[in-house]
């Protein structure tokens, strides 16, 4: 359980200074000095046996940990930067290099394992590759030889032709308070463990579990969290520091925002307060982030407010900001700024607000460069760039739609997906790294996965069907997450209860009676759980794993 808010803001600047330090050569930039001594003096992180008892541990051999170091474009490592840190951070994330040139270039990149296209990414899908393999081939063994490697984990494909397999999850941990639901779940960029967010105000971080990268899914067991960090109300939103990696335990920190509260920041290891980053409004008073987002090279904290976003510099926490107002002269984006993405090979931002519009944003400056037409019928929560850049997904609440815009027509939508979305609740979607696949769930409690590349290439705004659904959870599938190299997805549930209007106290607390037994589907139907479903080559089917409270597999629509 982490400290009070209040214990990490007596570390000034240093405590997130140590973040960005290791990638600032990448930048351009002199790297900065190590971290003060006096913030993180245990916490020295020089092999796998001196981590502290309570920290969270890299899944893999210290084989395939050099393996991975001596690969400059591998998972963890990084690639030389050629155009700028915002063109080139971003596929650190997603483990591949960014493809800034037409659509027309892309390719299924999701079932194939075209990472290994590494000479200035322009090759072209018929370009051989080493050994002399070409990318069809390549695509013919991407589930094969090297499954059981975690650093060649990209290799290992997304497969939607059959339905995704559940291997474990943890439910135990959010059934101890009434109507303890999840309200999403997030991969840390590195793979290596996973963040959830609930209805009771705490953070908590799960371990990968080794077993999944050795395919014995025969001794999985019900996950626990190794971290739990409360907040101290209502949590607005939560990112990951975008260069965390578990090999760098100064790099291993989260943000988050919550109502009457500074921005916090998060040790991964430990679970305490780092340092705070503290808005001010025109009164002089504390407010609230309603969202929070890194910049790519995590050298910059973005938050939104009503009309505004904030610039914080993640080396300085305190006070001190940069505000960029999102109208001005009564012109520009208004309402609530919701949710940020930022372009991958480009120095653009995207701000989704509740005023059921998105707006595109120079990084240097703020600057408005285009306000996308209103669309959607709610405000947005989520939005999400495509790989190479050119494209945006947006999605509202209480909207069934995701629209994707063409940006270099900002006008235009390419096309739409159908989900159900009946709540103000946030419906996350999520994207493979390839950018082909886009997944979301509704609040039926199912998964749909679309084909982005059978849309088709002009856009008439046509409505894509998805390619696969699949009942993942029997209340409202909330999150979903993608993880960054390998054939792995997340899954979050829940959601608020409200009792039916004929419902009445004396029906529930009956439970043998013809009147309680009307009222017992909606209890059935809660289900408030984090899952991990294996979406790639099939490997020994998890006939050992731990069974869910329904004791149901997912289903096929």
């Amino acid at each position: 359980m982490s400290d009070s808010a209040g214990s990490g803001e007596g570390g000034g600047g240093g405590g997130v200074v140590a973040g960005a330090g290791p990638d600032a050569e990448a930048d351009s930039e002199p790297p900065h000095q190590a971290p003060a001594p006096s913030l993180r003096p245990e916490v020295e992180v020089t092999s796998e046996d001196e981590v502290p008892l309570c920290a969270k541990r890299p899944r893999m051999s210290e084989e395939e940990q050099e393996e991975q170091e001596a690969q400059p474009a591998g998972v963890h490592g990084e690639t030389p930067a050629e155009t700028g840190s915002l063109q080139e951070d971003p596929a650190q994330r997603t483990g591949e290099p960014p493809q800034c040139e037409d659509a027309e270039e892309e390719e299924p990149i999701g079932v194939g394992g075209e990472e290994e296209r590494h000479q200035e990414g322009d090759g072209g899908p018929d370009a051989p590759l080493e050994g002399g393999e070409t990318t069809a081939e390549e695509e013919e063994h991407s589930g094969n030889g090297s499954a059981d490697d975690p650093s060649d984990g990209q290799r290992l494909g997304l497969d939607f032709t059959q339905n995704p397999q559940m291997l474990t999850g943890s439910w135990t941990e959010y059934s101890n308070l009434t109507e303890n639901y999840l309200k999403g779940c997030k991969w840390a960029p590195d793979g290596s463990c996973i963040l959830t967010n609930s209805a009771d105000n705490v953070l908590r971080l799960y371990n990968l579990p080794a077993e999944i990268y050795s395919y014995s899914w025969d001794l999985l067991h019900e996950m626990s969290p190794v971290l739990r960090m409360a907040e101290g109300d209502t949590v607005y939103d939560y990112c990951w520091y975008p260069k965390m990696t578990s090999l760098d335990a100064d790099t291993c920190f989260l943000a988050s925002s919550s109502r009457d509260n500074p921005v916090h920041v998060w040790d991964a290891f430990h679970g305490e307060v780092r340092a705070s980053f503290r808005p001010y409004n025109h009164l002089d008073e504390l407010t609230a982030a309603h969202s929070v987002c890194f910049s790519p090279d995590g050298a910059q904290l973005y938050c939104g407010f009503d009309k505004m976003v904030r610039v914080f510099d993640t080396e300085r926490p305190g006070r001190d900001c940069e505000e960029r107002p999102t109208v001005v002269k009564k012109q520009g984006q208004s309402g609530i700024i919701s949710c940020f993405g930022f372009s991958p090979c480009r120095s653009v931002y995207a701000c989704g607000s509740y005023s059921r519009c998105a707006g595109l944003y120079a990084c240097q400056d703020g600057a408005l460069l285009a306000l996308l037409p209103t669309r959607h019928h709610g405000g947005l929560t989520h939005l999400l760039f495509s790989p190479d850049g050119n494209h945006l997904y947006t999605g509202g609440r209480k909207d069934p739609e995701i629209l994707c815009w063409d940006l270099r027509e900002p006008d235009k939508v390419l096309f739409s997906l159908k989900r159900n979305v009946a709540t103000n609740q946030r419906i996350y979607f999520d994207l493979d790294p390839s950018g082909r696949y886009l997944l979301s769930g509704d609040t039926e409690g199912v998964v749909s996965v679309w084909d982005t590349q059978t849309a088709p290439p002009d856009g008439n705004e046509e409505l894509l069907q998805p390619e696969l659904r699949f009942q993942a959870h029997w209340d409202c599938t909330n999150g979903i997450s993608v993880h960054p190299f390998m054939p792995l997805l997340a899954t979050s549930s829940g959601q608020r209860q409200f009792p039916s209007p004929g419902e009445s106290e004396g029906d529930s607390a009956s439970e043998g009676e013809g009147a309680a037994g009307a009222a017992a589907p909606p209890e059935t139907r809660q289900d408030n759980a984090l899952t991990l479903w294996w979406a790639g080559p099939l490997g020994p089917a998890p006939d050992g794993g731990p069974e869910r409270p329904d004791g149901t597999p997912a289903q096929t629509e």
